[in-house]
């Protein structure tokens, strides 16, 4: 499975995998892929140093990438305080009564809620750039939109090639005139935040539009054949995030999520702005349902719902409450039905890549006689 981007490069496989979990990205790239560590969870640079050490010490010497959600734009002077005030009392009140009628319980005493949405503001981003142009890191993605020129122009001083998400044809040329080296073009399909454009429509509306750019087909990808119909559609690689969360290196701290992943087929995921405000993929649950509820408050835009349901999450997860118990997650959800490892990943995502240029093969032999 390799293109001129995995040449480049140097990995094996032209499969980029992003993950939240050092292990899965070390995992990845030991594998022959090109692992993605998500950084948007690291508040403190230590943290994400400590993790970045590992990563190093376990990749065996392969390539291995970072993704930041950075704004383009600049916003003076505004803190995480100043935002949480903007929360009306209304959907703090929402978000308790929710809590209460499912029996939450509440975090002990002195124990922190977990990941907050504090990554989009750009000096958590910079602080997290601080410490990663301190490693040997080839790659450099953002998941909101292009970063910043300056970012730009020091990872491409470091011979850090940078790459962009766009869910749409239109995203993916303003990445191109921003100076970004590779697209990623995210379809409706895809886990996390996405559009409303599939895949296969996606994909070559995207490689037309900024060619000769090399593009990362994602979204709905997790299987050899799907991969060898995006490398066919004219990507140069895939990028893949939900296939790992089931991967036996994953970290989810919930049996309980594990197995809702496993159970859960393509059709049980939504799009929905409960979690952050922007549409994002994931699960589909009673705590997505109240939020798409009409007759509820509504969600409000980003960063102000991730604020506010960032404890309330923490609670969930923390407790395991299974009808509130959800994640990002694309629709390829529905092939993730075993704990398997990254390897066998790959294995199965190769053995299923053959299979397809075999049948392609075939089909042209036969065309030509």
């Amino acid at each position: 499975m390799q293109t001129e981007l995995s040449k480049q490069l140097g990995v094996e496989h032209a499969v980029f995998g992003f993950t939240p979990f050092p292990a899965v990205a070390a995992a990845i790239s030991r594998a022959g892929g090109f692992g993605v560590l998500g950084a948007v969870r690291y508040t403190a640079p230590d943290d994400l140093k400590r993790d970045l050490d590992w990563v190093e010490a376990h990749v065996d010497g392969r390539p291995y990438g970072l993704d930041v959600v950075m704004p383009a734009k600049k916003v003076e002077g505004v803190t995480e305080a100043d935002v949480e005030a903007m929360i009306p009392e209304a959907h703090r009140q929402f978000v308790q009564d929710t809590l209460a009628k499912y029996g939450v319980p509440e975090l002990a005493e002195g124990e922190a809620s977990g990941w907050r949405i504090t990554g989009w503001m750009e000096q958590v981003a910079r602080n997290q750039l601080d410490v990663a142009f301190d490693y040997p890191i080839r790659l450099l993605a953002n998941a909101l939109g292009s970063p910043p020129a300056d970012v730009v122009d020091r990872a491409h001083d470091q011979d850090i090639l940078v790459a962009a998400l766009a869910g749409s044809a239109r995203h993916a040329r303003k990445h191109q005139e921003a100076g970004i080296d590779i697209v990623v073009a995210q379809g409706y399909e895809a886990g996390g935040h996405t559009g409303d454009i599939a895949s296969m429509v996606l994909t070559p509306e995207v490689v037309d539009a900024v060619a000769p750019l090399p593009v990362l087909a994602a979204g709905g990808i997790g299987s050899g054949q799907q991969v060898a119909a995006a490398l066919t559609l004219g990507a140069q690689g895939v990028w893949l995030g939900s296939i790992w969360l089931t991967t036996t290196e994953a970290d989810l701290h919930s049996p309980a999520l594990t197995r809702k992943l496993l159970a859960a087929g393509s059709g049980d995921t939504v799009r929905s702005r409960a979690l952050t405000g922007k549409p994002a993929r994931q699960l589909r649950t009673e705590w997505t349902d109240a939020w798409d509820d009409p007759s509820g408050p509504g969600t409000l835009p980003m960063p102000l719902q991730g604020l506010l349901v960032a404890e309330a999450v923490s609670r969930i997860q923390r407790h395991e409450v299974e009808p509130l118990l959800g994640t990002p997650v694309g629709q390829i959800v529905g092939r993730m039905n075993s704990e398997r490892s990254v390897q066998a990943v790959f294995d199965d995502l190769t053995r299923g890549f053959e299979q397809a240029v075999d049948r392609i093969n075939r089909i042209a032999g036969r065309s030509g006689q």
